[in-house]
């Protein structure tokens, strides 16, 4: 990629383009502010953009990105900065483009269940929104109350109420998008129903970036769930806590959520946020089980089917929340564990994902390569998708043994997944940290095809380089 230097003519064509008070360079604000827009939340990584642009539409940056596209210069879009994948670092430095700007909820149409939004509107103020009307926008990362709508567009995020809903690529009918040329598209219709053309909408959605630039979303919504139970069940073994997953869902019962949690997790999290939880000393794993719906004895009875499934395994007592305040907090100890892993020690999370009833050999398998390798990992994650996410605690590690050394294990970790039948990433996407490892999950014709679909989209490379391939 021949890049070329950001130029001072390029500088004062931008501040014309948006006003001089959104043009960020180093010389004018704060240097802990400029800072932060070259890292995200992967472990301590930091890329320095040359300048950072605050647009406040889609003409704004149609003609930012054709200046861009013109003179060279890369261009790496950014939301709330809250990835775990490296995927909003400016590893080319260039122009980092924020959307925090463009956080309007535009339309919320309750008659056709849609609503057209902006990237940069936070997940769980969209969320809030739409409920204050009846309506229900499911994906929720643990991140919703910091995360952009945008960044989940871009790796098509889930959450835990994915393993019911589907993630965010599941609720999108339409996409504004500015090209790398800087010419602007609708990608679809608002329709639930579209064979018309290849299917671009999907295309963008989990691009990283990398093909273009969202800048409007039509969503589709659902009617709000009423009511919910949520139970806490703590396993004796860790391996079971995995089993019992796929059981419950043979039962025939589809939980809005299903969370794992290995003891460390959940201990760190509940002392990171001061919440005190009891946990036997013999209490070796958690699963958080939600179900949600519209009719309370229904609920019920699906919950006597999961305590039915429960009965088959070495379980302690299980809490079932009995109020709200005890809902918010089990789920805030669940939402927090990232936090708390991060509050801890820097980390590597790798995001890996298998079939559901593959999860109990994952773990195991996990844990069989820590051992050989001689590194700690903290598991928890999306237990109803197979998603498990595998936080590899730097602690003592050496730079050399940080660095080089668990690359190896990273790989025969990757290396499971697919003989399982997954894949490396479930959420998280690919971004910059895990590029390297994109080879074990896909053959050499499918990344060739995608590098095809990157060139005739941006023939420059110019929007997010050096991310996924």
């Amino acid at each position: 990629m021949n890049f070329q230097p950001l130029t001072p003519d390029l500088v004062a064509a931008f501040e014309q383009i948006v006003g001089e008070a959104y043009v960020l360079t180093a010389q004018r604000v704060e240097a802990a502010v400029y800072a932060d827009y070259g890292r995200d939340h992967t472990e301590d990584l930091h890329f320095a953009p040359d300048v950072v642009l605050r647009p406040a539409n889609a003409d704004e940056i149609s003609k930012i990105v054709r200046l861009c596209h013109e003179h060279h210069v890369p261009v790496t879009a950014r939301g709330a900065g809250t990835g775990l994948s490296g995927g909003a670092l400016p590893v080319h430095h260039g122009v980092v483009l924020s959307t925090e700007r463009l956080n309007r909820i535009i339309q919320i149409d309750e008659r056709n269940l849609q609503a057209t939004v902006e990237p940069g509107v936070i997940n769980e103020a969209f969320q809030i929104a739409v409920k204050e009307v009846g309506l229900f926008y499911p994906p929720d990362p643990a991140s919703k109350g910091s995360c952009s709508l945008g960044g989940n567009l871009a790796h098509s995020s889930g959450g835990p109420k994915a393993v019911k809903y589907g993630t965010t690529r599941d609720y999108v009918l339409n996409l504004e998008v500015v090209l790398p040329t800087g010419d602007i598209i609708w990608t679809a219709a608002n329709t639930l129903k579209n064979s018309t053309g290849y299917n671009l909408t999907q295309l963008m959605v989990g691009s990283e970036g990398t093909l273009g630039i969202i800048t409007k979303v039509v969503f589709r919504l659902l009617p709000y769930p009423q009511h919910n139970i949520l139970m806490l069940v703590p396993f004796r073994r860790e391996e079971q806590a995995a089993e019992a997953v796929s059981a419950v869902f043979r039962a025939g019962v589809i939980p809005s959520g299903m969370e794992f949690m290995e003891r460390e997790a959940i201990a760190w999290s509940s002392d990171y946020l001061k919440i005190p939880l009891t946990l036997p000393e013999d209490i070796k794993a958690h699963l958080l089980i939600e179900l949600d719906g519209q009719d309370m004895d229904q609920l019920y009875k699906e919950a006597e089917q999961v305590y039915g499934v429960l009965e088959r395994y070495d379980v302690g007592e299980i809490l079932l929340a009995d109020n709200a305040t005890q809902k918010d907090e089990l789920w805030k100890i669940r939402r927090n564990i990232g936090n708390s892993v991060r509050y801890n020690s820097v980390y590597k999370e790798e995001d890996t994902v298998v079939p559901r009833a593959e999860l109990p050999t994952l773990l195991r398998g996990v844990k069989e390569i820590g051992q050989r390798y001689g590194f700690k990992s903290v598991c928890y994650g999306h237990a109803g998708d197979g998603n498990l996410h595998v936080n590899i605690i730097r602690g003592d590690l050496t730079d050399e043994q940080w660095n080089v050394g668990l690359r190896q294990p990273i790989t025969e970790i990757f290396e499971l997944c697919v003989k399982l039948g997954g894949t490396i990433s479930g959420e998280h996407g690919i971004g910059l940290v895990q590029k390297g490892y994109i080879g074990i999950a896909l053959q050499e014709t499918n990344l060739e095809l995608m590098r095809g679909i990157k060139k005739v989209f941006d023939p420059h490379g110019i929007l997010n380089p050096g991310k996924i391939f």
